[in-house]
Parts: structure tokens; sequence; C-alpha cells
């Protein structure tokens, strides 16, 4: 029997995000925002709400295209603000707009998302060594670095916790448990540079 991290175990769609999606290295600069944006509607609530949810979220927000979420306008953000399949806080909606800018510029400035967010580990997968859940930080130096350098560049609803959970999500921080059959499989992922 496959041993997973704990959290892994609890639905059938946790176990499917756990076996397959979380801590995947993801190079690709619409998928990156895509998982910025579902990390920063989680805060507050539970990844499984955002699981449920997150069909709804890729219809409404354009499968959050950058381009299409920076040119949203105030009309467009009340419209979101009427779905019932998405999470309804002005200030979430708002930091979708104001980040896929902030995204643009980035890409801008670095060539694209994926290079300047993967430059802060040396484009390297940051393995972890953790045997029990509350052993894994929810904040490290690298999420309070980055989160600074985002804040800075103009993103919102972004801090330190937000951004370890999206590092952990993206790959760049590999926090599967030392148990976890995925730990190695995602170890060997990162494609360095």
């Amino acid at each position: 029997m496959k041993r997973r991290c704990p959290w892994g175990e609890q639905t059938a769609s946790m176990k499917h995000y756990h076996d397959t999606v979380w801590g995947v290295p993801e190079y690709d600069d619409q998928l990156l925002f895509r998982k910025l944006m579902l990390d920063i509607n989680q805060a507050g609530l539970s990844w499984q709400t955002i699981l449920n949810k997150s069909a709804s979220f890729d219809e409404a927000y354009d499968f959050f295209s950058i381009g299409k979420v920076a040119e949203y306008t105030e009309a467009k953000i009340n419209e979101l603000m009427e779905n019932k399949g998405i999470i309804r806080n002005r200030r979430k909606i708002e930091a979708a707009v104001a980040n896929a800018q902030g995204v643009q510029k980035i890409q801008h400035e670095f060539g694209s998302f994926a290079d300047y967010l993967w430059s802060f580990s040396d484009h390297q997968v940051i393995n972890h060594s953790y045997k029990e859940q509350n052993e894994v930080p929810t904040t490290s130096p690298l999420s309070d670095q980055i989160a600074k350098d985002l804040k800075q560049r103009g993103f919102k609803f972004i801090g330190s916790t937000t951004i370890y959970a999206f590092l952990e999500a993206v790959g760049i921080v590999n926090d599967h448990l030392d148990h976890c059959f995925r730990k190695q499989e995602v170890s060997q992922m990162g494609k360095g540079e």
C-alpha cells in the first residue's frame, strides 16, 4: 500500500491532487499564475474548498489567462462578485487583476514568471526532510523573501504563508514527508539549470 502525506488521504480529490499535482515542479507561467491565485483564494479557507471550486474558478477567470485577467474592468470585478461558484471576496478578486499585471511586468523584466520564481532557489528543487506533518513549517526565509519582493512589485494579498504554500504546490519546495511515495518521485522531476 502506498504511504502518503496524511493530508493527502482525506478525500478522493485530495488524494488525486496529492498524487498528481502537489509538489510537481511547474515552469509554465499560465499554470504558475493559476496556482498562485488559487492559493491566494484559499487564505482563511480549506484547500478542499478550493479544489471543489477549481472548475468554477477556471471558467470565471478565463482559465487564468494572464493577459485577460490583467485587463479586467470594474464591471468584470462586479460580475465576479455575483458568481456563487467562486470565492466572492473583492480584495481577492482585485488582487487577481493587480497580480496578473505584476506577472506581465516580471515577464517583461525576466523573460518569464517561471525564471523569476525559480531564480530564488537557483533553479533547483529544495528538498526538505520531515517525518511528521507538524514538523512542516508554514513560512521560511525563502517565502519571506519572495513575498517581500512580490509586494514591492505591486502584488496584492501576498504573505509569507500563502507564498510558502505556493512554493510547495509548484515544486520549488518539496515538502512531501519522508515516508511518502511521492517524495523521491518529485525530487527527481526538477529540470535544474
